[in-house]
């Protein structure tokens, strides 16, 4: 296992992380999540040494060996084969099976174990770094964002093999459903802390959530607290007789935390132009056959009609056709024979992998936008740089210096000031964090037209897809019906290692019922609900005290002033009863505030105690108990 304690990272004067500690037991697969930019890469390199925090320290045991998929590309040895092999430990240097395994699962063929490595594109190279990693079975595995570089078949592959890893596991992905498939805890880095809990995505956001609302309603509680305390130091300063309270409350006061407002935090938000479409066919590709020179053919003789509202995914193995296919129906390419023919009233919008190189490097993002469509004017293209996460300065930055994932941030900003009926996209999800993802799919399934995307991520898949164009053996055909349907009814060809069910995959068991945790944070809910209740009336009470202070001290200043003298007048007596009565309110004043002080000092430690089982529930512990050397939870004496 590995630790780190007190870990702080900036670069150039923005803080990534600060003062996070966290865990990684044994066997726990974890899986980091946070926004693009938060520190997840970062925290990976500081694991394997690349970076070096500003403060606090990685306890990593002696000879604990860790496994990072590095993006160069280094290979000596002349085949696939040979390359995977060296990765091997000592003690199975020959075990060429397991490399052929591994690589098969991969998507490496038969004929491919024998081909020089520098004979693949860069993605099936990153996919050999991947095997070398995963066949040295080092004692903690780091995945950054695996599944980009595999199709749909791979990544199903990878994840069985995950669930059965024996080993430490730390993974970053925007797949939230492979994640989700995989892990046992989840780790986030959010609003420059960490936070590690059992369970999935799900339980990881819907922890937060909670946290947020009752820090905000806390924060305002305390608000009003502070605010009433200040009042009646204001108010009782002057006066001799309660300068003891006025100081126990000038004390009080001081040792108060001051909770800032919670930082709103950018997120992708925003919907496509949807143009009315009234007739029921989109578009029919009949005979459709394509193959680049000198290469087979990789589309023959396909037909497809796509009706109003449809949401067909392709999908299949990577290099089988699939981002040809979509650039044929967008009418990027033009087919050797076949034709692709549109409804009249069709207004396309097309998002492809490589469409970033057509950006103009000199341009700014609101220029890019703003001359995306004839109809967006200045306060349009801010409005879209603004749903896109460029608030601000950052619609003013210029194309050219924006990363890779800004840039196709650029590319949907363009495509959503478009009227369009029918989407075309081609992978959107990569260069997306997960909550992108989840403000993708949102648009998606709420826009009007017809949708044709090529995508791996199979939470798209089973979300929207309503009919599938399937890569498979050498053919490409068409299927009604779900994702779900398809893989119940065909399921995938030679899929060498299907996933398995959780109780078969070898994955530790969460030690507390999710019950457990939601009845305890629900207890500390209604502890919360339950303070506000019983300190509402002695807080009103204090109100109404203060405004009886102020109409007699009123009535007393008319007296006053109206009096020729005390001894000539009736009203002596009256000042003498105002004056009793102003005592007697600032009297009971000063019990109220004692017993809100009682009553809060008491909420405040139930409410203590409540958040350090929570603590421990959520990192899969019983209250008042310990983690044996087998990873049960053992009681305490």
């Amino acid at each position: 296992m590995i630790s780190a304690e007190k870990l702080t990272k900036s670069f150039a004067g923005h803080t990534l992380f600060d003062d996070i500690s966290f865990k990684v037991n044994a066997r726990e697969r974890v899986g980091l999540v946070g926004r693009n930019g938060h520190g997840k890469t970062t925290l990976f390199k500081l694991i394997v040494g690349e970076e070096t925090p500003d403060s606090g320290s990685l306890r990593i045991p002696k000879l604990y060996r860790i496994g990072y998929v590095r993006q160069e590309i280094a290979f000596t040895h002349e085949t696939i084969l040979a390359e995977g092999m060296q990765a091997l430990p000592p003690t199975e240097k020959n075990h060429h099976w397991k490399v052929e395994k591994i690589l098969a699962g991969l998507g490496f063929s038969a004929t491919d174990m024998t081909r020089h490595p520098m004979e693949f594109s860069g993605g099936y190279q990153i996919r050999l770094n991947l095997a070398k990693t995963l066949v040295s079975e080092p004692d903690l595995l780091l995945l950054d964002e695996p599944t980009n570089y595999l199709d749909i078949t791979s990544i199903r592959w990878v994840e069985a093999f995950l669930n059965n890893w024996p080993h430490e596991l730390l993974l970053i992905t925007h797949d939230r459903s492979f994640m989700d498939k995989v892990v046992t805890h989840v780790l986030g880095i959010h609003r420059k802390k960490i936070r590690k809990i059992s369970g999935s995505t799900d339980d990881y956001y819907t922890q937060l959530a909670q946290d947020e609302e009752i820090y905000e309603k806390t924060r305002l509680n305390d608000e009003r607290r502070r605010k009433e305390i200040t009042q009646f130091i204001t108010r009782f300063r002057a006066k001799a007789r309660l300068a003891n309270l006025v100081q126990s409350r000038i004390k009080t006061l001081a040792k108060m935390e001051k909770k800032n407002h919670l930082e709103r935090i950018k997120t992708l938000d925003f919907a496509f132009c949807s143009k009315p479409f009234e007739a029921r066919d989109v578009l029919h590709a009949r005979d459709l056959t394509f193959g680049y020179d000198d290469s087979p053919i990789l589309i023959r003789n396909f037909n497809l009609t796509v009706r109003a509202g449809d949401r067909i995914c392709i999908v299949g193995r990577n290099g089988a056709g699939k981002t040809t296919l979509i650039k044929l129906l967008a009418g990027a390419l033009q087919p050797r024979a076949g034709a692709v023919k549109y409804h009249r009233a069709v207004s396309k919008g097309f998002f492809e992998q490589t469409n970033i190189s057509s950006l103009n490097r000199q341009r700014t993002v609101v220029e890019e936008i703003l001359f995306a469509h004839p109809a967006v004017d200045q306060q349009k293209a801010r409005s879209i740089s603004g749903a896109m996460m460029f608030s601000g300065d950052d619609a003013l930055k210029k194309i050219g210096v924006l990363s890779g994932g800004e840039k196709s941030r650029v590319m949907l900003g363009k495509l959503l000031v478009t009227p369009v009926n029918l989407l075309l996209l081609d992978e959107p999800t990569n260069h997306l964090d997960m909550d992108s993802c989840d403000a993708l799919l949102a648009a998606i399934d709420s826009f009007d037209g017809a949708v044709i995307m090529v995508t791996h991520n199979e939470m798209f898949l089973h979300a929207l897809a309503n009919r599938l164009i399937i890569f498979q053996d050498q053919q490409v055909e068409v299927f009604d019906g779900t994702y779900g349907y398809f893989l119940e009814k065909w399921g995938w060809q030679n899929e060498t290692f299907r996933p398995l069910p959780v109780a078969q995959a070898n994955r530790p068991a969460p030690s507390i019922p999710k019950t457990s945790r939601k009845k305890m944070r629900q207890k500390r809910s209604e502890i919360i609900a339950d303070r506000s209740r019983t300190l509402r009336p002695l807080e009103k009470q204090i109100a109404q005290l203060e405004n009886e202070i102020d109409a007699h001290e009123t009535e007393l200043a008319i007296l006053n002033n109206d009096m020729v003298s005390a001894s000539q007048s009736q009203d002596g007596r009256r000042i003498k009863d105002i004056s009793l009565a102003i005592r007697s309110c600032e009297l009971k004043i000063e019990q109220r505030f004692e017993q809100l002080e009682t009553l809060s000092e008491t909420y405040e430690k139930k409410r203590s105690e409540y958040d350090q089982k929570l603590e421990q529930l959520e990192g899969g512990v019983l209250p008042g108990s310990a983690v044996n050397k087998n990873g049960k939870n053992v009681t305490m004496p």
